[in-house]
Order: C-alpha cells, then structure tokens, then sequence
C-alpha cells in the first residue's frame, strides 16, 4: 500500500514492531483495524475516537487507496 498523504507515507511496516503489521505511520495501529471497525458497522467517527494517533487524513488515504486497488482489479 502505498497511500501518501502530501508528501508523507501513510503507513509503514516492520517486522519488529506491531507484529509485523502494516500500522499507521508513527503509530502502532494496524490498518486492518480500520477495516474491522468499518465492517462491524462503526463510522470511521468512531474509529478516529478510539484511535487518536491515527489523523482522519492517513485513514482516508488508506480507504482511498483500498477503493482504488479495488476498482483496477
């Protein structure tokens, strides 16, 4: 995944921390708990609420990018 915000990666991934999974950028929130919370119905309101460190940008980003890799499969 590769969503930017301005000129800045939206998320990163190393194996030594979260497990290994793709996070936010500067936290340590995976991406797929985004997606979690969307599919059980929370707003991304919500996710945002329970999960500060992540900004609305990097989330939007990442739905973005997910919409987009979507719609070219």
């Amino acid at each position: 995944m590769m969503a930017l915000v301005g000129a800045k990666k939206v998320v990163s991934r190393s194996p030594g921390r979260a497990w290994g999974a793709t996070v936010f950028a500067g936290t340590r929130v995976p991406v797929e708990v985004l997606f979690e919370y969307l599919e059980a119905g929370d707003t991304l309101d919500e996710f945002l609420r329970q999960f500060p460190t992540v900004t609305r940008d990097q989330a939007i980003a990442v739905v973005e990018e997910a919409r987009a890799r979507a719609s070219s499969a």
